[in-house]
């Protein structure tokens, strides 16, 4: 079993993936800075089994603070892959604050990539996001399709100037890599500031749930146990492969439109929605649809979560670390 490093593993998606690695058989190493974006005691309670393990490590550092922090942080035993999950995240806070993205997401991933090429390690799982296909016409999304001009977020640029920078350092240094574009997951430990997870809150509280547009906007929503088995399939891969260099989608196929969501997320706390149309806000694409048969071909990749069994999944979760309204 391999030795990897986490960055962002105490996150909603980072610490179900340690998790997962830690039931592989594998050694983790966990990196957070806890990016006050949401509260601190959520991401400690989601790393609690973790930090229990006897082959999980966890060490605070900030990507944005340059080698000597992640020199300091990190130890020296081996680390054979690197799951790059540390990231600010969100669309529309990033229309907000777009510098604090480039910096997140851009100047700490070279951090990242300077440290990984002194430490001589040679293989990277990076995630990026469907965001960079913003509003392609061609559907569903193929990973080969021209991104020249698809970027209308700073966090959808963000995530494609890390594509970019994981190929140059393949070509310059023989780097490993396979990107992975995540799309819109969901389920338990969800950050609080995400569709679903908001909808839950303001259904129980009674309140109108805002539609920005006309409700046929549609997203692939993928369960997040489904992405990190794509995710943890995809470390398999890079540890049985040498000198590679793949772009995958890791969705779930299936577009849902936001009315659709919204219905079925009334019926899974048994309320029927109220519904305050709203504008279309800045930087949001119509559509997500990810074509998923390279990951199928690539890694077996097949995933086996419905919407309504993860949506009952994310509500079970929310009884349990949620007041109830």
């Amino acid at each position: 079993m391999a030795s990897i490093l986490v960055t962002g593993c105490a996150g909603f998606i980072g610490s179900h993936l340690a998790e997962r690695l830690l039931l592989d058989g594998h050694r983790v190493v966990g990196l957070d800075n806890f990016d006050p974006f949401y509260d601190r005691a959520r991401k400690q309670q989601n790393l609690r089994a973790c930090l229990q393990h006897p082959r999980f490590t966890f060490h605070e550092a900030d990507l944005r603070h340059g080698l000597d922090a992640l020199v300091d942080a990190l130890p020296a035993d081996p680390v054979e892959v690197v799951v790059h999950l540390a990231a600010k995240a969100g669309v529309g806070p990033s229309v907000r604050e777009p510098i604090a993205y480039l910096e997140n997401n851009v100047v700490g991933t070279t951090h990242l990539l300077e440290w990984m090429r002194l430490r001589d390690i040679g293989k990277l799982f990076f995630a990026s996001s469907s965001s960079v296909y913003g509003n392609t016409p061609e559907r569903p999304f193929r990973e080969d399709v021209s991104l020249l001009a698809s970027c209308i977020s700073p966090y959808a640029a963000s995530k494609l100037s890390g594509e970019q920078l994981t190929y140059t350092y393949h070509h310059l240094y023989g780097l490993s890599v396979l990107n992975a574009r995540f799309f819109t997951v969901y389920g338990p430990r969800q950050r609080p500031d995400l569709a679903i997870h908001k909808f839950v809150r303001l259904l129980r509280a009674g309140e109108p749930i805002p539609v920005f547009g006309d409700g046929t906007t549609a997203r692939d929503y993928t369960f997040v146990l489904d992405t990190v088995d794509g995710i943890a399939r995809g470390v398999a891969y890079l540890l049985t492969h040498d000198q590679v260099y793949e772009t995958i989608n890791l969705g779930n196929n299936r577009p849902v439109a936001l009315l659709e969501l919204i219905e079925a997320v009334g019926q899974a706390v048994h309320t029927t929605p109220r519904l305050a149309f709203q504008p279309m806000q800045a930087g949001d694409v119509d559509v997500t649809y990810a074509d998923i048969s390279k990951a199928q071909r690539l890694l077996g990749y097949a995933p086996q979560t419905t919407l309504t069994d993860g949506l009952q999944a994310f509500v079970q979760w929310m009884d349990q670390t949620e007041p109830v309204f």
